[in-house]
């Protein structure tokens, strides 16, 4: 694990040598009230997204608008987004969703991009562990945050194809914020992340991933794999988009002084165990071996390009079928 020093003399460094140039806002402030969401129809293509992946209730009951639900050290936002997912939540599907997408003009799939956002969650309506979450992914999933997975189903996991690569406990009212490192042009994807105010330092080194998109696939949002009664509450706020070289600082870079926590303030650099390989699996077709996936790993589903075939002693379940298959 890197020092709680060294992380800050790298932050300082890159905070103040690096700024890119950005190419898509998905800021809130673009939104005075949830109904400025409804304003947006495949009719009426207005605003920074599409909300179209939600649940059959109005609305409001998938998404509100708070200063309480931003990172206090983005003073330039004016509130951030809080994203519920329950039993209604369903579409195209059993599984839980409330998502929205980018709606821009810009090609956000070409050069080295910086996609940036932070989450938190409240202490109440906790997400739960036991169930697989995937936060702030693309539809091929070539990259993507994770919650409820092994090896470390309490914390935030960084996925690349499905494959966990670097993790950090997830502790209610910390705000996480992180920005996918992506290379189109070279097919590689590596994470920046930090706590609260401090700035944006590489965790992990940009590794060989199927990197593409259409600029209409970055879901900003969460889905629960599996239904269940209870409601969660996720705080998203930061969204933006950049070209290199990358913003390291997070908002003003100053807020509010925290109240005692035990809770370390520099996010952990650590990998998961047990982590599997992280070659591009090769074709169902042939008989070459691949890379096994992990318990409570995907392995199949609409769209899913990733291995198929469990670590002993776990097989691959149909869980939202045809959509999704996971490792039991």
């Amino acid at each position: 694990m890197i020092s709680q020093a060294k992380l800050a003399s790298i932050a300082l460094f890159f905070g103040a040598a690096r700024a890119g140039t950005k190419l898509w806002d998905g800021s809130f402030n673009a939104f005075s009230t949830v109904a400025d969401f409804d304003k947006w129809s495949w009719a009426n293509e207005v605003g920074p997204y599409q909300w179209y992946i939600h649940g059959s209730q109005p609305t409001s009951h998938y998404l509100a608008l708070d200063p309480a639900y931003k990172n206090p050290a983005d003073t330039a936002e004016v509130h951030g987004l809080r994203v519920t997912i329950d039993s209604t939540a369903t579409w195209n599907s059993n599984m839980e969703r409330t998502e929205l997408i980018p709606q821009t003009t810009q090609n956000l799939g070409q050069g080295n991009l910086f996609y940036h956002f932070s989450i938190s969650h409240p202490s109440t309506n906790l997400p739960d562990s036991t169930l697989e979450h995937q936060i702030l992914f693309f539809e091929s999933h070539f990259t993507e945050l994770k919650y409820g997975v092994g090896p470390n189903p309490t914390d935030l996991e960084w996925h690349v194809s499905s494959q966990p690569q670097w993790s950090t406990p997830f502790v209610p009212g910390q705000w996480y914020n992180f920005a996918y490192d992506i290379d189109f042009s070279a097919g590689t994807v590596g994470l920046w992340a930090s706590n609260g105010s401090d700035p944006l330092v590489k965790v992990h080194d940009n590794i060989p991933a199927s990197t593409s998109t259409n600029s209409e696939d970055f879901h900003v949002g969460v889905l629960r794999i599996v239904n269940t009664p209870q409601p969660e509450d996720w705080y998203i706020s930061g969204v933006y988009i950049e070209n290199g070289p990358i913003t390291t600082t997070i908002g003003s870079g100053s807020s509010p002084v925290p109240p005692p926590s035990s809770t370390p303030s520099s996010v952990p650099t650590s990998s998961p165990t047990s982590v599997p390989p992280t070659s591009v699996p090769p074709s169902t077709t042939t008989s070459t071996p691949g890379p096994l996936q992990s318990q409570w790993g995907q392995c199949g589903g609409t769209g899913y390009t990733g291995p198929t075939t469990c670590a002993s002693p776990f097989t691959c379940k149909a869980v939202s079928p045809p959509y999704y298959y996971q490792c039991q």
